[in-house]
């Protein structure tokens, strides 16, 4: 049965995934085009220094990209069982209910973590191409946080869509305005959240669970 959950959860995201990894892909290619572009005109040594004692970031561009996934693949998943309550539907199914969230749930994380990481990839071997390890390494890192973003938007996007409780909804929307561009987009130097890495994980995991919450109230029918 569990087969089927993830069948219907692909039907409702395939298209909006692929779309979204295309897109990720087009951004990296932008990025080196303009990157092959400044070592055509400049020397490598003088860019290179530019990104290591200036703080320039080549990667800027992709700053929001995983926020707009996560955002993307929440709503795609899990607004089309907000219409008529279909998930009450999803509910009746011969599985226990906090299953069938937590499959939905990952679902939709691997989703994600696989689109992050081909985009990743392709940003990693394009840049080994132009730049030492140590720029490289550091641009990873800077990312990271971004691309935790992405899950931590996704998670919270799903609580909302899903939460039956109008002030509730307000709530939570208010909590991850605040939360969200505070704590995981902060300007720093790159390489800067390479302490903070460790605990973002954490807390985009325990925030994974608060989805099951929101799925409690909309099938025991609170409004």
């Amino acid at each position: 049965m569990w087969k089927s959950v993830i069948y219907k959860e692909w039907l409702k995201t395939r298209w909006f995934l692929i779309i979204y990894a295309a897109i990720g892909v087009l951004a990296v290619g932008r990025i080196f085009l303009k990157v092959q572009h400044d070592f055509t005109f400049n020397e490598a040594t003088n860019f290179w220094y530019v990104i290591l004692f200036q703080g320039y970031q080549y990667f800027g561009i992709l700053k929001f990209l995983p926020a707009l996934g996560g955002l993307i693949i929440a709503v795609s998943q899990f607004f089309p069982e907000t219409v008529n309550k279909r998930i009450k539907l999803t509910f009746h199914l011969p599985i226990v209910e906090n299953k069938v969230m937590i499959i939905m749930m990952l679902f939709g994380a691997c989703c994600l973590l696989l689109t992050f990481g081909v985009v990743s990839l392709f940003f990693y071997g394009l840049s080994i191409i132009y730049f030492p390890h140590e720029i490289i390494h550091g641009a990873l890192v800077t990312m990271t946080p971004w691309f935790l973003a992405g899950l931590a938007i996704y998670f919270l996007a799903a609580l909302i869509i899903l939460e039956p409780v109008w002030k509730f909804r307000f709530l939570y929307a208010l909590v991850a305005v605040a939360f969200i561009p505070s704590v995981f987009f902060d300007d720093t130097i790159t390489g800067g959240y390479s302490p903070a890495n460790p605990v973002l994980f954490v807390l985009v995991i325990i925030m994974s669970t608060a989805l099951l919450f929101s799925g409690y109230r909309f099938r025991k029918g609170e409004m």
